[in-house]
């Protein structure tokens, strides 16, 4: 699998990474649903074989398991992947709900617990999960340039960040890399965000590539109506009426396109991602061995111009 260089660092990562946040599980606020752990191992196993070489976490998924799910499925591989984690979401023992925090205090025992819990002396990249609260912006970040200085983590990003927020955190030290949310149906970072991280050379790894699951091609009504009560995506918009029938109407046209060169609707949908020129790479999340499967193609796979305007004209015709 080819790689790209993540902004000015010397990571060079593969277009597709993979990320861990349902396989944290659903005993938290923003939870997936229940999570067979080794069916969880079994799927990062599966990723890193195939040739993905990072990982994306946060502390926050699952409340510290997700970390501790991917600690198990790295143990003992020769070659480790890059592994990405976040602070800024924290939670006290037995709560079900994260709070924010950018506090220097509480980021420093956040990065403790992630390196426990992850069973690392150092992390690759490490990220601030929300810009919340925003006036502590500049403490949290300055924790990490320090914690940067004394050698605990590698190289520093944001996640969810605005324009002049990554012009904020600039201001203190560089911003190596920006995880902002993109897909086919939430595109608002094409305007301002992903032109300033090309002229600053900013990484950007995009986040739900397919809309939390809605353009897997898996989806259906019938199966977000039996999404379990503890899976956040029952209380979301774009789950609910007239977003869904766009949303899988959109599956539909991208599976006429992608049965033509063998891929499924969401190689498609994360492939569609990888063409914008700002885009590094895109977190692909799994929760099986056969999801992985499914997935993986998007790495390689792209559409011709021609197809791009053609998906252009229906999510227009559609809007």
């Amino acid at each position: 699998m080819k790689t790209r260089q993540l902004g000015k660092t010397d990571m060079q990562i593969t277009p597709l990474g993979f990320g861990a946040w349902a396989v944290g599980g659903g005993n938290w606020s923003f939870g997936w649903g229940d999570q067979d752990d080794n069916a969880s191992i079994a799927a990062i196993k599966r990723a890193l074989d195939l040739g993905i070489n990072w990982i994306d976490t946060a502390a926050a998924y699952g409340l510290g398991h997700s970390e501790e799910i991917v600690a198990r499925a790295i143990k003992g591989r020769s070659e480790k992947p890059y592994i990405f984690t976040k602070c800024g979401l924290v939670w006290n023992e037995g709560d079900y709900d994260v709070t924010n925090s950018l506090k220097a205090s509480s980021i420093r025992q956040e990065l403790e617990g992630s390196l426990r819990r992850l069973q690392v002396d150092t992390i690759d990249l490490y990220q601030i999960h929300w810009p919340d609260p925003d006036e502590d912006l500049e403490e949290g970040w300055q924790t990490l340039a320090n914690l940067q200085k004394e050698g605990k983590v590698r190289y520093i990003g944001v996640s969810n960040f605005s324009v002049s927020q990554l012009q904020r955190a600039q201001a203190i030290a560089p911003v190596s890399s920006l995880q902002p949310p993109y897909s086919l149906l939430k595109r608002d970072i094409e305007k301002e965000i992903l032109p300033y991280c090309q002229r600053e050379h900013i990484g950007v790894i995009v986040y739900s590539p397919l809309q939390s699951g809605l353009l897997s091609g898996s989806m259906s009504r019938d199966r977000v109506a039996k999404l379990p009560e503890n899976d956040h995506r029952r209380r979301r918009e774009d789950f609910q009426e007239p977003q869904l029938s766009r949303a899988l109407g959109l599956v539909e046209k991208l599976r006429e396109l992608a049965v033509l060169y063998e891929r499924t609707p969401a190689e498609a949908a994360i492939a569609w991602t990888l063409t914008n020129p700002a885009v590094t790479g895109a977190i692909v999340g799994a929760r099986s061995l056969e999801q992985v499967n499914t997935l993986v193609g998007a790495a390689e796979f792209r559409f011709t111009q021609l197809e791009l305007d053609e998906i252009e004209e229906f999510l227009h015709i559609k809007a």
